[in-house]
């Protein structure tokens, strides 16, 4: 039976480290793309009332988020305080997806540092919302892709500031 299944296409691009420096976009979908993430799945504006942000790193667009979306907050701006190397440099948690702009950035100073893979990052990442939240809510991998020059990290950056305003127009959007 197993031989009928489709294979599965690599997710990552071969023969590249994953831990070299450098900046990567990171999108994480909820298991079965279930709208779990979002109190509400309407686009708020922030009324200065103290919501939380779907995007923390840019407090311009705010919507309130669910038990589960705070544990993902609170999992995302853990990722700087377990691994040093890694810069979170943008992110927005959506109603069934996350997307996370990382920068892995090992020094140069001739010291040697462990930089984790982003594959590890995610794991990590996954495992702790797991055991906070009581089960798992992400699918089992995710989307990567590695940001190649300034325009398009630029172009990646603008992408996640605007997605909750265009939720509707989003790939993800489930009615």
């Amino acid at each position: 039976m197993v031989e009928n299944l489709p294979k599965r296409k690599p997710n990552r691009l071969k023969n590249f480290d994953y831990s070299t420096n450098g900046m990567y976009f990171v999108t994480i979908c909820t298991k079965e793309k279930q709208k779990i993430l979002w109190a509400t799945n309407e686009f708020a504006v922030n009324d200065g009332c103290g919501a939380v942000g779907a995007n923390s790193v840019r407090q311009q667009e705010v919507v309130p988020l669910s038990v589960y979306g705070k544990e993902v907050d609170k999992a995302i701006n853990g990722i700087e305080f377990n691994y040093p190397q890694i810069h979170v440099e943008n992110y927005v948690i959506m109603p069934n997806h996350i997307h996370l702009l990382l920068n892995i950035d090992r020094g140069n100073d001739g010291r040697t540092l462990f930089a984790p893979t982003i594959s590890r990052v995610i794991k990590q990442f996954k495992g702790i919302i797991t055991k906070q939240i009581g089960k798992p809510i992400f699918q089992r991998s995710f989307h990567d892709h590695i940001i190649r020059g300034q325009g398009d990290y630029e172009t990646v950056y603008t992408y996640i500031d605007s997605n909750p305003s265009r939720w509707r127009e989003d790939v993800f959007y489930i009615e």
